[in-house]
């Protein structure tokens, strides 16, 4: 038997998906097993309840354990980088049934998620707005910038989702007169800590414009449609000041 083939079949026997053949029949018999089976599914669950704090303090330990044990069932790992682990489970509790009365549960699930993914990423210098005075006026409207690596940003539509995270990231008291609105936000990791920003659906706009390659004129057309109210100098300031955007041509490591 190869290495490969005794690894599948015993990760997919942990998790109970294992075909059936006679060594892993066997090997399922053994009474020990079944204590590694637990162990490996507790470590899934202890993984996905470390990335995804806001959710399970949302809905509390004992219902965020039960759903997140269906989706490790479901997902396995397919690494042994755990703190990696869990990046379809916004998408899951979106579909999940006993979620369906908590609509907001994805939505704030996908920021625990980008914390995680701005946490890993690669660096880069973001400009500032020393950055931008040195830029020559009638030029400066052609130049393209990116999003930082490190910098995540989402929109929603029906639920104050950003406020409802913030408030659990940061230990604030449960604001009872919570406006019922959608919201924007932004993480960025400018230097070595994580942090959040709300962001108004203009900056949204402008940050997915700079994804898709955009140049600073268009971007800031894109802004604008979404928000025709919006200060474009302020946005910018914003963003430069949450380490958002680096040049095209910067390096990252």
């Amino acid at each position: 038997m190869q290495l490969s083939t005794f690894q599948d079949g015993f990760s997919a026997a942990l998790l109970g998906h294992a075909a059936q053949a006679p060594w892993l029949s066997a090997l399922e018999s053994q009474p020990g097993f079944a204590v590694y089976r637990n162990t490996a599914l507790k470590g899934c669950i202890d993984a996905l309840q470390a990335n995804y704090p806001t959710v399970s303090q949302l809905v509390g330990e004992d219902w965020f354990r039960a759903a997140a044990a269906v989706y490790a069932r479901a997902q396995p790992p397919v690494d042994g980088l755990l703190v990696n682990y869990g990046a379809g489970f916004a998408d899951f509790l979106a579909g999940f049934a006993p979620a369906a009365e908590l609509p907001y549960l994805s939505p704030v699930a996908r920021l625990d998620r980008y914390w995680t993914e701005c946490h890993l990423a690669g660096n880069a210098t973001a400009i500032d707005r020393g950055w931008l005075v040195q830029q020559a006026p009638d030029t400066l409207p052609l130049v393209p910038l990116r999003p930082h690596p490190a910098a995540r940003w989402s929109w929603c539509d029906e639920h104050p989702a950003y406020a409802l995270w913030q408030s659990h990231r940061e230990g604030l008291l449960p604001n009872e007169a919570l406006e019922w609105t959608g919201d924007g936000a932004l993480l960025t990791r400018p230097h070595a800590e994580v942090v959040w920003h709300p962001l108004p659906r203009a900056g949204v706009a402008f940050l997915d414009a700079c994804a898709q390659g955009l140049p600073l004129e268009a971007a800031a057309t894109r802004a604008l449609e979404a928000d025709p109210g919006t200060d474009f100098a302020a946005l910018m300031g914003r963003l430069m000041d949450a380490g958002a955007l680096i040049p095209t041509d910067s390096h990252t490591d």
